[in-house]
């Protein structure tokens, strides 16, 4: 008995001693200063842009504690499509292009990433028109600081070249508009 007990307190002390591993703090993204953008060609003759207007997530951000711990998973509402041309939208959201009645959410999960308080590279699996791929794309941190309203916000920003094709988005637009240079941009509160 003596030795389950001294065993068992051995394990304890052990335990106690352990450090323990940091998490990074929790931020909520805050959807009214956060967005995702896209870019493409109009036919090889000019640009054509757009962008979402209602994402949501969290992140986990610190960089005391190592890149190993930071995260963010964002989910995108499809059908909040806008190109400012109605005619346009509409077009956009059918099946020949973002088919938001079947797919109305495009979700981000990050696996990765390496970088430091400035930015980096951040890895993980985008979920688009039904199909998910690992990507990755860089980062930059824009800031970081005290709100007027008592909380803390964080911003970063990605680029994300990605293939139209990959994601069985083929709606021939020419092959100068297989590429969109898509822009991802978050502000978070960090949560209390």
């Amino acid at each position: 008995m003596n030795t389950i007990l001294k065993t068992t307190a051995l394990g304890v002390s052990l335990l106690l001693t352990m450090p323990v591993l940091a998490q990074a703090e929790s931020y909520t993204i805050d959807p009214s200063h956060s967005f995702v953008k896209f870019e493409t060609s109009h036919l090889g003759v000019s640009k054509l842009s757009g962008r979402f207007n209602n994402i949501a997530g969290k992140l986990r951000y610190d960089p005391a504690v190592g890149e190993e711990s930071q995260s963010v998973e964002v989910s995108i509402d499809t059908s909040s499509l806008d190109t400012n041309w109605a005619d346009r939208d509409k077009h956009l959201r059918s099946g020949d292009f973002f088919n938001v009645a079947k797919f109305s959410n495009a979700t981000f999960k990050s696996t990765k990433f390496n970088g430091d308080a400035s930015g980096g590279t951040l890895t993980g699996i985008l979920t688009f028109l039904g199909v998910s791929k690992n990507i990755e794309f860089p980062i930059t941190k824009i800031g970081e600081g005290k709100d007027p309203w008592g909380g803390y916000r964080v911003g970063f920003e990605g680029i994300y070249k990605m293939t139209r094709k990959d994601f069985g988005m083929d709606f021939n637009l020419g092959p100068a508009a297989e590429l969109v240079n898509v822009t991802l941009q978050i502000e978070a509160i960090k949560d209390k």
